[in-house]
């Protein structure tokens, strides 16, 4: 694993009430929100981007209860928030520019649901150049044989799969 800490952010997907609720695996809802607020502090405190990307259904006048970032991954003014409206963080939104802006060239993944929003927005920022990471212990999937898969076999095609200790400890 290798990276440069000010030219990579970490990506926290979907950690929005409603879905960090449902029965998921391998990895309950609050330990991904344990883990990826553990990465952010330390993100932050190394001057790093952090971005933090929630769901909103297209066409709807309001959005569902718990659609918002659960209370432990709020928003700082020196993250940047991307409110997507399909299953990856990129397509519609500028993130590609805004990560381009600050210097990025690699994204670290966390966040639900590995094998949806995490899987897709990982995709397509390989399709846009960037290096990637996965924090297998700071996401969950639908299901613990999909979550493995994913680690196992697809995952591993586009950047390494690594855990939040290790992370840390290069920090």
């Amino acid at each position: 694993m290798s990276f440069t800490v000010g030219r990579a952010a970490l990506v926290i997907v979907d950690l929005m009430p409603r879905l960090v609720s449902l029965d998921l695996g391998p990895h309950l809802g609050a330990d991904v929100v344990a883990r990826a607020a553990l990465l952010a502090n330390a993100w932050r405190r190394a001057g790093a981007p952090v971005v933090l990307v929630r769901v909103e259904r297209p066409g709807v006048t309001s959005q569902p209860p718990g659609s918002d970032f659960v209370p432990e991954i709020q928003p700082q003014e020196c993250d940047i928030v991307v409110v997507k409206r399909t299953i990856g963080a990129f397509y519609g939104t500028d993130l590609s520019v805004r990560l381009r802006e600050r210097g990025v060239d690699t994204v670290v993944m966390t966040g639900l649901a590995t094998t949806m929003g995490v899987e897709s927005t990982a995709r397509a920022a390989a399709d846009h150049g960037f290096d990637v990471l996965f924090v297998a212990d700071a996401m969950s999937g639908m299901t613990t044989a999909e979550h493995h898969h994913a680690l196992s076999v697809v995952l591993p095609r586009f950047g390494p799969v690594v855990q939040t200790e290790e992370i840390l400890a290069w920090l």
